[in-house]
């Protein structure tokens, strides 16, 4: 930073004076394409589908106001989307502030749209007259067609500019809206769609909005449309959530009601699980860092459970009240609201304000509970009982978890044995190892930068904390270990100002042992760590399968393809040798820094969530107590396996 002498004589203009022609007003369309991440998060494949979301959100609107029961998304060739619907169509009409079409306005205009004051839409999700606005701005190509008092209208967009006025191109008995959109290259680079990701969002969609149907087609694949239509709606969604668990009562309780403008619907079913699926909505929009509505729900969950059980004499007169994490131990909810005017935090809708959300809700499924469990008695006390046996396990858990949670961070004196930790005492400064094995443990060691890389070996295999209560996940030495390392405690009491280091960074062999070890270690950080995930601290080392040397020197190989391109460039090189690593422990300190910890040349892949129940289903399938559907999903996947190390 330069003297404060020097930067008071800098000039923004050249002539030493610092005037109102140094000020800069963007217009909507150059302050979306500068600053995007302000609009739809990040310019990564998360922002991409967001652009998919928002124009869906658009005909989800016109569904929640009646006058849409279809909407069509195709992903086509090149990578452009259309959506289509049988709304009422956007209005073509003159707006009478802007002087330009309706349609035009929507699509340039930030903060243009029928959203506001609650006329036209009483409930609506998206970004608010946003949307529109944000996806043609960042599009290269955007095309809009309305049905709409029998004609087609048309108009035409390239970056957000348009390419003419609206016109008439035929005629049609029906009406809807149909958008076209190419996702500009030079703001997302070479990102594409995935087709699974969008397939789950537009699922979770359909379920929220009963009789709604969703088509889904990927022209880029050789399979069958998707459609979706789900008449039990949110109930269909938990049933579909817990179709691999063991169920602990037959049938989801169901609870819907309006209070005020507010419409509350709530679905809730136990499972014999020990983690909690809750997925929260509000006007469709998932909510993945909850907020008011989610904690209304919680509290009532708690509070009617404890008053049934007090007055039932299910908890004896002296024993504490069961606890929210109690409560929550195997349970799959989705709690969706419909709302007004919803007061979002962040642009990207990840979290709900509205304060008086949480009492509506609160009260709607407090009431909603207490009438249920008064006329199923059998499926309650099932339920309790899954909750005392909660309890007793967090209560033999206590002492282990105190241990970990409370210890103070910054005291390295309470840190594992085993931990070789950093010098640098800031945590955006520092990463951690969690390494495969005592033998690579012991090479990190000797070849990490020791000034911001710390290295904790593991041994073998960590518990599945899938199947395990919390007093046996907290039993296990290697999970104590990560937990204490990290410094910022799990569950509940996670906090993320506490945690030691910004990269963790999962290093394990190249190899099937190596898999199911990271499989271990990510169960555990989606089940118990969800924050570290969500804001991207956990990373997967890319150790190389091959080193390959030849006359000219060597190389590292990372996957199968750089293979086959090096042997092509190598075919006049006399002496060619390929060298196979299965184990990290087969490379000394100096080449597993070259390969595999050296900032400047490594490989990190992120982990990151960008569908929590997807990926909640996926590690319930995969590392739960059920075989059959664990069988299932083998066999449905087992002819895409492209290389099985076995």
């Amino acid at each position: 930073m330069p003297p404060r002498s020097s930067r008071k004589s800098q000039t923004l203009n050249g002539s030493g004076e610092y005037t109102a022609s140094d000020i800069q007003v963007l217009g909507a369309r150059e302050a979306i394409r500068r600053r995007p991440g302000m609009y739809i998060g990040s310019t990564d494949s998360r922002g991409l589908h967001h652009l998919v979301y928002e124009i869906v959100y658009n005909s989800v609107d016109e569904a929640m106001a009646g006058r849409c029961d279809k909407i069509g998304v195709t992903i086509h060739q090149d990578e452009s989307v259309t959506v289509e619907d049988n709304g009422h169509g956007i209005p073509v009409d003159i707006h009478p502030t802007t002087k330009k079409s309706a349609l035009e306005t929507v699509m340039t205009v930030l903060h243009a749209g029928a959203k506001f004051g609650g006329r036209t839409y009483q409930v609506s999700g998206g970004l608010h007259g946003v949307g529109a606005s944000v996806v043609n701005a960042l599009s290269a190509q955007c095309m809009v067609d309305v049905r709409l008092d029998g004609k087609v209208y048309h108009m035409e967009f390239k970056q957000g500019i348009p390419q003419g006025d609206v016109t008439v191109i035929g005629e049609t008995d029906s009406t809807g809206t149909t958008t076209t959109f190419l996702a500009d290259e030079e703001i997302f680079g070479d990102a594409r769609y995935d087709f699974n990701t969008i397939k789950e969002r537009i699922r979770e969609i359909t379920y929220l909005n009963k009789g709604l149907e969703i088509t889904l087609i990927d022209e880029r694949r050789d399979s069958e449309p998707f459609t979706f239509y789900f008449e039990g709606g949110i109930t269909s969604f938990v049933r579909h959530l817990n179709r691999t668990r063991t169920l602990r009562h037959p049938q989801p309780i169901y609870i819907n009601k309006s209070i005020n403008s507010t419409i509350v619907e709530a679905a809730l079913q136990y499972n014999d699980g020990f983690s909690e699926s809750t997925s929260s909505f509000a006007n469709c929009v998932n909510t993945i860092d909850g907020g008011s509505h989610l904690t209304g729900f919680r509290s009532a969950l708690t509070r009617a459970l404890n008053d049934y059980a007090r007055k039932s004499k299910l908890i004896k007169e002296d024993d504490p009240n069961l606890t929210g994490e109690d409560v929550r131990e195997g349970l799959t909810a989705v709690i969706s609201v419909k709302i007004a005017e919803p007061q979002f935090e962040g642009q990207t809708k990840a979290k709900l304000g509205n304060p008086e959300v949480k009492g509506h809700v609160e009260s709607i499924v407090g009431e909603g509970l207490t009438l249920y469990f008064e006329e199923h008695p059998d499926d309650i006390r099932k339920i309790i009982d899954k909750c005392l046996l909660s309890a007793k396990a967090r209560e033999a858990a206590r002492r282990a978890r105190d241990l970990i949670v409370r210890k103070n961070s910054l005291d390295t004196g309470t840190l594992p044995g085993k931990l070789a930790d950093c010098s640098e005492k800031d945590p955006s400064l520092c990463e951690i190892y969690l390494v495969e094995g005592p033998s690579a443990g012991g090479s990190a060691k000797e070849g990490r930068e020791r000034r911001f890389q710390a290295i904790l070996p593991l041994r073998g295999k960590i518990l599945n904390v899938e199947k395990a209560p919390p007093d046996k996940m907290l039993s296990s030495e290697e999970i104590r270990a990560i937990i204490t390392a990290l410094g910022a405690g799990i569950d509940d009491d996670f906090d993320l100002a506490r945690l030691r280091y910004h990269k963790v960074i999962l290093m394990a062999d190249a190899d099937v042992d190596g898999s199911h070890i990271r499989t271990l270690l990510l169960t555990f950080f989606f089940r118990h760590m969800p924050e570290l995930v969500r804001n991207g601290h956990l990373y997967i080392a890319q150790p190389p399968l091959y080193r390959i040397t030849a006359s000219k020197g060597g190389q590292w190989i990372y996957t199968e393809g750089e293979k086959e391109e090096s042997l092509q460039e190598l075919k006049g090189a006399k002496r060619v040798n390929i060298q196979r690593y299965k184990g990290l422990g087969e490379m000394n300190s100096e080449q597993l820094w070259e390969s595999t910890m050296d900032p400047a040349t490594r490989t990190l892949l992120q982990v990151t969530v960008e569908d929590a129940a997807r990926a909640d289903q996926t590690f319930s399938t995969l590392m739960g107590e059920e075989v059959l559907p664990r069988k299932t999903f083998i066999q449905a996947h087992a002819k895409s396996v492209k290389n099985l190390d076995i």
